[in-house]
């Protein structure tokens, strides 16, 4: 739990490799609160997204969108815990960081069983509070890049021995005609080739396909 501090910090931005901004849900009834740490962590370089209630948050189309969630642990209608324990039927992986006004030990001890990354009690740190938050997406982002790794393996796995050679040399940036010259065969049968690996692989282009074998990284293709 971190302790009040009434000095000015200076907050850094956050240092995780993609497009956008990553993305914290926070849910809290108080609407003070909500833009407070709005506030906080905008110009730490995340982008957000707040609910004034559990019910609110889990309407929300786009539950998996977000990188982390501060959760209020104590809510009228829907407490911090039950909205955890809902989320995780949607979104499994979703680091959830608890803030409370109290020191509720029973509430704080079910909230990590439940695997909640941190139990905050207000008022926090404000740095500590961010760092908490960073380590919250970068360990979302290691979690989500292992289960692509384990699903682009098992596509690799799918492909024949053939299509694990055309592979090779579609990554190696060779072209049809190239590649039917080095393993034989003729330049239309690499084509349907290629055209199997990028269905099998779910690449949507040869970028995709490269970046997913690269993802893969010292798996035999052969």
């Amino acid at each position: 739990m971190f302790a009040a501090q009434d000095r000015s910090t200076a907050i850094r931005p956050a240092h995780v490799h993609a497009e956008k901004p990553p993305l914290v849900a926070i849910v809290d009834d108080d609407a003070l609160m909500l833009s407070a740490l709005r506030r906080l962590l905008l110009p730490a370089g995340f982008a957000v997204q707040t609910y004034q209630s559990g019910a609110e948050f889990l309407a929300d189309a786009n539950l998996d969108q977000a990188s982390c969630v501060i959760l209020d642990a104590r809510m009228p209608e829907m407490a911090g815990v039950e909205v955890q324990a809902r989320l995780k039927q949607f979104v499994a992986d979703m680091p959830v960081i608890f803030l409370s006004g109290s020191a509720d030990i029973p509430v704080a001890v079910a909230a990590m069983r439940e695997g909640a990354l941190d139990f905050i009690q207000k008022p926090f740190d404000r740095d500590k509070l961010v760092a908490c938050v960073r380590r919250a997406v970068e360990l979302h982002a290691s979690e989500r890049e292992g289960q692509e790794r384990h699903e682009v393996l098992a596509r690799l796995h799918s492909l024949t021995t053939r299509e694990r050679s055309v592979l090779g040399q579609v990554v190696a940036g060779k072209t049809c005609k190239q590649i039917a010259r080095n393993l034989g065969g003729s330049h239309r049968t690499i084509e349907v080739h290629r055209h199997h690996i990028m269905e099998k692989m779910a690449a949507s282009s040869l970028a995709d396909l490269v970046r997913m074998r690269m993802l893969a990284g010292d798996e035999p293709i052969h």
